[in-house]
């Protein structure tokens, strides 16, 4: 049965349907749903969110009462004691999930809340992506009724102090809806598995049983389970054994330097959908083919800021300075990057969730995602992000015809100056003199800032190349395996000490 042809509840019937407002009405909306839903809370009483609903233009009030937060301020301050079986904290209720989160750099595991109303948005914004796709050309739209591989975080969830707490990926599988369930891969049972090497063998085995038609997970691991299944069955591609899969799902990374290595694996053409779920709720999705970005869910369960990504609202580590310049939706510019703040309805006000985005299309609310406040290259003023990382590694792995699924990069001192130091994973033969040559012209080409300081203090740049197993055994080394775990794009503070001392380098 095509799982078009399942009868929704009626709530999530109703959000199917396109609102007539505007975008700045579509986001006032949501925010007043959330301050009503949170303001007899500790947060909403404390921050006068009562107030906030009286006043003729609530998205300012909203912005001149309440502070923004990163994660350190927010648990410190308020997420804590939610931990500790205190109800009624940041949102109504107890909070009796929590996504492990650490990004890609920090150590200690961030306790992110997931309440049933941020699930049950999720699930929303889910269902109108699955719709979204009846506008794709020439695609088998009765294959969305056969089997969806979805590589994530184990729903064996571990327990605390009256809450449970693990990957989103894991909670998500943990809960998916009944009408979803027979088409769920690899199921309740493979899906509890704590060790990801004995889940992917599980998934191996049982890959001959299936009819996958979906692959939904970070690009990585979706191309190590692929070749496993292929390595296993001895078969040509993975169209071999699931002939009708048709669709791969990722978010996470760019999915560029991925698609050379992963397009080997296929007998016939993709379709790839991007996504944008974060720990903290689904952000924005592809709702178009061939779009260059992904449209907000700007009416549905999450309340967006966007702060310009510079100077004056950033300090030279990425860290958010006190009260930044934040914009609501309608008073953004195409083309400029902005640090992502959302408010949700799992008690996340006004949080800094990381993320740098760009918008590519402002009429239909669509962006890229162009990096991390932390991850990004300025040591001396060359204000290199990830997005500039990924276009000039892709333009040279497509001249020189060889494939990249892994990089990293890190800023070192050179003498009296400063240098970049990139590792690259390639498994194919690669003149690292010519690549990096490259790179480093692409680079030029792409941003203005990168040409001056190549002049002057940024004398030098590095490139070593390395097998692509060899980031794989790292992040084994971090316990950062699976799921939703990526590499890290650029190497700062003890992730780069770690990763020099895992290669044998000197620190620097």
């Amino acid at each position: 049965m095509p799982l078009i042809e399942i009868s929704l509840p009626k709530t999530i019937a109703r959000a199917l349907r396109l609102p007539a407002s505007s975008p700045r009405g579509q986001q006032l909306k949501v925010l007043k749903k959330l301050l009503k839903k949170a303001r007899f809370t500790e947060f909403g009483q404390h921050y006068r969110f009562d107030e906030i609903l009286l006043s003729r233009h609530p998205g300012k009030r909203f912005q001149q009462l309440v502070p923004t937060h990163d994660y350190s301020s927010i648990y410190q301050q308020w997420w804590h004691r939610t931990l500790e079986g205190k109800r009624d904290v940041c949102w109504p209720g107890r909070i009796k999930y929590y996504a492990l989160s650490s990004g890609t750099s920090e150590a200690a595991s961030k306790y992110i809340p997931i309440t049933e109303d941020l699930l049950k948005g999720n699930r929303t914004v889910m269902v109108k992506q699955l719709f979204s796709l009846r506008h794709y050309d020439d695609i088998p739209f009765s294959n969305i009724g056969k089997g969806w591989l979805m590589l994530g975080g184990s729903t064996q969830l571990q327990r605390g102090q009256g809450y449970y707490a693990g990957d989103l990926s894991g909670i998500t599988a943990k809960k998916v809806p009944f009408w979803f369930t027979p088409f769920y891969k690899p199921g309740r049972k493979i899906a509890k598995m704590n060790d990801w090497n004995d889940k992917l063998d599980e998934i191996v085995e049982q890959a001959p049983n299936w009819d996958i038609s979906f692959v939904v997970g970070v690009p990585a691991w979706i191309q190590m389970c692929m070749e496993k299944i292929i390595e296993r069955y001895q078969l040509k591609t993975i169209h071999d054994i699931w002939p009708n899969l048709s669709f791969f799902v990722h978010g996470g990374v760019s999915f560029e330097p991925y698609k050379k290595g992963f397009e080997k694996l296929l007998a016939k053409p993709l379709t790839y959908i991007e996504t944008y779920l974060a720990s903290e709720g689904f952000i924005a999705y592809q709702d178009r083919q061939h779009a260059k970005g992904m449209k907000l869910s700007i009416n549905d369960h999450i309340f967006f800021e966007f702060i310009p990504f510079d100077d004056e609202n950033f300090d030279a580590e990425g860290n958010m300075v006190p009260n930044p310049k934040s914009y609501m939706i309608h008073e953004v510019e195409e083309g400029r990057d902005y640090a992502l703040l959302i408010s949700t309805s799992a008690g996340a006000w006004r949080y800094l969730i990381g993320d740098t985005i760009r918008f590519s299309d402002i009429e239909r609310c669509e962006v890229i995602i162009t990096g991390r406040t932390k991850h990004f290259l300025s040591l001396v003023g060359e204000h290199l992000s990830v997005d500039n990382m990924n276009r000039a590694l892709q333009l040279a792995s497509e001249e020189l015809n060889v494939s990249i699924p892994e990089y990293t990069v890190a800023g070192i001192p050179y003498g009296n100056f400063f240098a970049h130091h990139w590792y690259v994973a390639s498994n194919d033969h690669v003149d690292k003199a010519i690549l990096l040559q490259k790179i480093d012209q692409h680079l030029k080409e792409l941003n203005d800032d990168y040409i001056v300081e190549r002049k002057s203090a940024l004398k030098e740049v590095f490139l070593d190349v390395l097998p692509e197993s060899k980031f794989m055994e790292f992040m084994a080394s971090k316990g950062k395996v699976g799921g939703q775990h990526k590499f890290p794009r650029v190497l700062k503070g003890k992730m780069l000490q770690d990763w020099q001392a895992f290669l044998g380098e000197p620190a620097v």
